[in-house]
């Protein structure tokens, strides 16, 4: 197709790049209110790009068509089948999931450096008709991505990112980790490069330096030049081939990143240099490109390395299920087979050593498991016929029968990877601010660096062009860009490997401005492991079966007095159109007649008569008549009296908020030193509280686990679901505690105001290092092998400052004592 026939709008092949069209190709570009056919989704995307982007007089006035990725057309056609695939419904179940209206999937991509490459990826990604929410994970390399199925297709999200450079494939942990340690090694090795040949050329440089005018004859210099041209030669051609070939893609994208000031320096100090040894006029500054892309290099390594380490458990945790299981079949015989084949309702051996390949319940055995990868604890935990178990967790004694719950992306495990990219959705107020800095200062430095250009043409044209090259270099934002991400990414890495997970952005900032907790009671503040401990039938109703009705009532509830009742079911009692009345209780229907178990004051109105002891007791009522009471017991946790005396050392107000009764709840409240509580709250009344004090100006933070908990975990700036809630609570919170230990809470508060503190005193370096050596550089007191030492430290600063966040500290936690009168004995 020529380039006439193309702009004339004649379709006798790809109106792009003038590739034969297959055979009802969907791809077309809408231009002059003519359709025009496209050979592929790539080409689609990069000419909507063109047009979208204000830009549609080139195709009217270009004198050529764009180059094409291969000249062999059938190669063409091959890539777009490729994106084709995965179109297709079988291959995306097995990486693409349902999300309300739309789909969801994790892509690996490749090609991603620093901060720039992701705000990127998610900006293009945004701005196209259909995608709903993009998020990169920096430290994995891994996009979650959102779309709507009606409106855009997977192939073109993906021709989409390999159009801007960014090619992505479905993320498989095993062959993401390979990527990662092969982009490892190649850094490794560009690295090595750039050392040896900064050394050899120092060596030459040095003498030149040191000796006075006319001391070092002519051959001498001559041959010191030609040696440091090849030396550097290849740092140039090789080590520094990342940042020209970033800098191009940014500039074909039209964003202006760091790569693109980086590559000037090192391209015009290379280009002049040379131009100098071969016309033997002008200076030579081969030991400053040396020396600037070693430096480059090794910050980018060591903060490459510190994103990596502190992201070690997240990739972790997408390969912590085992490959392979033994399932028991109706026979007593034993078959291996592949995890992902096993369904629920499968009956599993797992022997000592191995991984529980999928979430069950053990139905023989008894042993202890290793949960660490899950919860952050290094104790082995005792797990007993009845109890759940989670996929991934190690087997250490002996050996159990698990019956699969769950498998594959509905276990766990894989549920708690989607939180984690969940909290790369979206980043914090001061991250998007600090990245907008980073952007608009390259631009800025550039138009400075122009006009630093021009005025040391007047002044002096001799030293031009190394001061212009001084003042890209010192100056490159690197620090800037780095400031924020490496932080929070070693914060969420801590985090995470003490058992508290951070499932959405603004969760580390809203913990740091924190100013009051507000915990619930059952399954917060205590176990959850509510124990009937006392029957008191009332009009002679039998004990046995008041029990009975209430555990079929209850089967239908996921709280936790759900568990007490368990043990007394009846598998010939079942109850019909069960409701769930948070707060209240339950109701349902059995034999005909309509029964009521919670609160005295819901199950029987205003007639019901006064509990028959002290403690937290439910009401079975028939048709409004009381028909028993049931005394229930649950643990204080072990922690929770430090946690609460933490918080206060902290500065924070505590308070218990509960739908229980009064009397249990002010026990609680006292022997926890807790002033603020308020019990019998409904759901409404919850958030109506949180509401209110979110008027008092108070930034509140909501620790809660039940389904009655749901609307005031949505209110509270900043929410923690328990390790042991509910899906939907899960789902809904800003945080989720994996450890069963409280004081996690504590000490994620402690690393969000570290955050905080972190990553302003790394803004606050890196504006004032560029403040001070901008001027400096402008005025030619910087030479260019300073400038090199100079961004390079600066970077490494402000990734050494964050990485503090990684250690180990003592909390507040330690410090704190509990009340003189607080117990853990049963309430």
């Amino acid at each position: 197709m020529s380039v006439e026939a193309a702009s004339q709008g004649v379709d006798t092949g790809c109106y792009h790049c003038g590739s034969p069209v297959p055979a009802g190709a969907p791809w077309q570009l809408v231009l002059d209110d003519r359709a025009h056919s496209l050979c592929c989704p790539g080409c689609e995307a990069v000419a909507h790009a063109i047009v979208e982007g204000g830009l549609s007089s080139y195709y009217r006035f270009r004198t050529e068509l764009p180059e094409r990725p291969s000249s062999d057309s059938s190669t063409r056609r091959a890539q777009a089948e490729t994106w084709q695939v995965f179109d297709d419904p079988a291959l995306q179940s097995e990486f693409v999931h349902a999300n309300g209206d739309g789909l969801t999937a994790t892509l690996a991509v490749d090609g991603i450096t620093c901060a720039a490459c992701a705000w990127l990826i998610e900006h293009r990604l945004n701005a196209l008709d259909g995608v709903t929410s993009s998020a990169v994970n920096l430290s994995h390399h891994r996009l979650s991505i959102s779309w709507d199925p009606a409106r855009i297709a997977l192939s073109q999200l993906l021709a989409e990112l390999a159009a801007i450079g960014y090619p992505a494939q479905p993320y498989a942990p095993d062959q993401a980790q390979q990527r990662l340690k092969h982009d490892e090694r190649m850094g490794v090795r560009r690295l090595i490069v750039a050392a040896v040949a900064m050394m050899q050329v120092m060596m030459f440089s040095v003498p030149i330096y040191l000796s006075d005018p006319g001391e070092m004859s002519r051959d001498f210099l001559v041959l010191f030049h030609w040696l440091s041209f090849a030396l550097a030669t290849p740092v140039v051609l090789f080590s520094a081939a990342p940042f020209f070939h970033n800098a191009l893609r940014d500039l074909r994208n039209r964003t202006l990143g760091m790569d693109v000031p980086v590559s000037l320096a090192i391209g015009g100090a290379y280009l002049a240099s040379g131009y100098a040894v071969l016309s033997g006029q002008g200076e030579v500054y081969f030991d400053s490109v040396s020396m600037f892309t070693f430096f480059l290099l090794f910050g980018r390594y060591i903060e490459m390395r510190a994103r990596r380490r502190s992201g070690h458990s997240g990739n972790a945790m997408a390969g912590v299920l085992p490959a392979s299981a033994t399932r028991l079949e109706a026979d007593g015989s034993e078959r291996v087979l592949p995890a992902n084949r096993l369904t629920a309702g499968d009956r599993v051996l797992v022997r000592p050593g191995h991984g529980v390949p999928a979430d069950g319940v053990i139905e023989d055995g008894t042993s202890s498991l290793d949960e660490s990868m899950l919860t952050g604890e290094s104790r082995p935990v005792t797990r007993r016929p009845g109890d759940a178990v989670t996929g991934g967790s190690h087997n250490v004694d002996s050996p159990l029968v698990v019956r699969v719950t769950h498998v594959g992306h509905e276990a766990r495990a894989s549920a708690i990877l989607d939180l984690t990219d969940r909290a790369f959705a979206k980043r914090p107020r001061i991250a998007e601010l600090a990245s907008r800095w980073a952007h608009l200062f390259v631009l800025r430095l550039l138009v400075v660096s122009l006009g630093v250009a021009i005025a040391w043409a007047f002044i002096d044209p001799s030293r031009a062009l190394w001061v212009t090259l001084s003042v890209l270099v010192v100056t490159c934002p690197c620090a800037l860009a780095l400031a924020t991400p490496t932080a929070l990414t070693a914060s969420h890495g801590r985090l995470r490997r003490r058992g508290f997970l951070i499932t959405r952005a603004h969760a580390l900032e809203g913990l740091a401005q924190a100013s009051r907790v507000i915990f619930d009671k059952t399954g917060t503040l205590t176990t959850g492991r509510m124990t009937l401990v006392e029957t008191h039938p009332v009009a002679g109703f039998e004990t046995q079966r008041a029990r009975a009705i209430a555990a079929a009532l209850e089967a239908h509830s996921e709280h936790p007095i759900a568990r007490a009742f368990s043990p007394h079911r009846d598998v010939t009692i079942s109850a019909e159109t069960v409701i769930n009345r948070p707060g209240q209780g339950l109701e349902g229907g059995l034999e005909g007649r309509r029964w009521r178990l919670g609160k005295p004051a819901f199950a029987a109105g205003s007639d019901a008569p006064p509990p028959p002891g002290q403690g937290q007791w439910l009401l079975l009522a028939c048709e409004g008549k009381p028909r028993a009471w049931f005394a229930l017991k649950d643990d204080l946790r072990d922690d929770a009296p430090t946690t609460v005396q933490a918080l206060k050392r902290l500065g924070l107000s505590v308070e218990l908020l509960s739908g229980d009764q009064e009397a249990s709840v002010e026990d609680l409240a006292q022997r926890l030193g807790i002033e603020d509580w308020r019990a019998g709250a409904s759901p409404e009344d919850k958030l109506a509280r949180v509401e209110a004090l979110q008027a008092q100006g108070e930034s509140v933070v909501m620790v809660g686990d039940g389904i009655n908990d749901v609307p005031v975990l949505a209110g509270a700036e900043v929410s923690i679901a328990m390790n042991g809630a509910t899906d939907l609570a899960r789902t809904r919170a800003d945080a989720v505690l994996l450890s069963p230990h409280l004081s996690r809470i504590v000490e994620a508060i402690e690393v969000s105001r570290a955050t905080r503190r972190i990553i302003r005193q790394n803004l606050g370096w890196a504006l004032c290092y560029n403040l001070t050596a901008l001027p400096l550089a402008a005025c030619g007191l910087v030479p260019p092998w300073l400038a090199a030492i100079g961004m390079s430290a600066s970077s490494l600063v402000v990734v050494g400052n964050a990485l503090r966040l990684g250690r180990p500290h003592r909390s507040v936690v330690t410090a704190a004592t509990p009340p003189p009168h607080a117990r853990t004995e049963p309430l």
